[in-house]
């Protein structure tokens, strides 16, 4: 394989990096969307994690590090934190083995899809679980899906 034909992958003429860098970014600007999040929580209820950030603030506010709240908000983005860059490294590694389309696509789509149900489930709007777990279950399995066909469509057996 030439190195042009290498280059070509990571183009937007290529419809799999096409997607996948959509769905990437829409990812990336959801974890940088998580900090202000997290103030947003912070200034709401007045609690803060450093004594000059109460000074920014009107009316003041308290030093605390356990308002369940912003607790909640900050284990959302830390999940974040934990998974989405797993997804953008085999993403890429995914456009790199030449999937079909229509495969790939669906499971850039699924996966951004089900973080941002899992964001929502577990800071916007709490709901019961299994929600959240199914949520999380549905995102690690992708990247399990994507890892796998990587391994088979590269290694040579």
């Amino acid at each position: 394989m030439s190195d042009t034909s290498t280059m070509g992958l990571f183009m937007i003429s290529n419809p799999v990096f096409e997607c996948y860098a959509f769905y990437g970014s829409i990812l990336i600007l959801k974890m940088i969307m998580m900090s202000f999040l997290t103030a947003l929580q912070r200034f709401r209820k007045k609690v803060f994690i450093s004594p000059e950030d109460t000074a920014i603030s009107k009316g003041g506010g308290e030093i605390r590090y356990d308002d369940p709240d912003v607790e909640r908000v900050r284990r959302a983005h830390l999940n974040d934190l934990e998974n989405i860059p797993i997804f953008l490294i085999t993403g890429l590694l995914l456009v790199a083995s030449k999937p079909q389309v229509m495969i790939a696509n669906n499971l850039f789509r699924i996966y951004t899809f089900v973080r941002i149900m899992h964001t929502i489930s577990y800071a916007v709007f709490v709901l019961p679980q299994p929600t959240r777990a199914i949520l999380f279950i549905a995102g690690a399995v992708i990247n399990i899906i994507m890892v796998a066909y990587v391994i088979l469509s590269m290694h040579y057996f």
